[in-house]
């Protein structure tokens, strides 16, 4: 227990390419997390005008989040 960490940073991407990090509680639940990862400047701008197909949320490592124009 001593050795866990509060907070873990989470990858963002869109269509498998990087584009923010998040610094999110370990704690946090994957709604958060995908909720989060949404509101991001740089991901609003990579998903303007697109259509979100799907979003994959692996907890405490990654949110990728799917897109079609």
């Amino acid at each position: 227990d001593l050795a866990k960490d509060d907070t873990v940073i989470i990858a963002v991407q869109v269509n498998g390419k990087l584009r923010d990090t998040l610094q999110m509680p370990a704690d946090a639940t994957q709604e958060v997390v995908h909720e989060s990862a949404l509101k991001c400047d740089k991901v609003l701008a990579q998903i303007e005008g697109k259509t979100v197909r799907k979003v994959i949320v692996v907890p405490g490592k990654l949110v990728n989040i799917v897109v079609s124009s």
